[in-house]
């Protein structure tokens, strides 16, 4: 596909890795795509609930000409 995989990172106890970063630093919102994998998607699933449902996301660079040229 081309597009980079991010995934959340976690410490030894399972706590998740979290960050302050500035506001100057956002050069660019993204669209991440979840990697479905091979279980079948629960029909009554949220769009609110995806980051809780899913591990693994692909960065969506084909969403706009900014976000292609940022991420090419």
């Amino acid at each position: 596909t081309g597009m980079w995989i991010v995934k959340p990172s976690f410490d030894t106890d399972n706590s998740p890795f979290v960050g302050i970063i500035h506001i100057d630093s956002i050069y660019h919102a993204t669209h991440l795509v979840p990697i479905y994998g091979t279980q079948f998607i629960s029909h009554n699933l949220k769009h609110y609930d995806s980051y809780d449902t899913f591990q693994v996301f692909y960065v969506n660079k084909f969403t706009d000409h900014h976000a292609f040229e940022i991420a090419s």
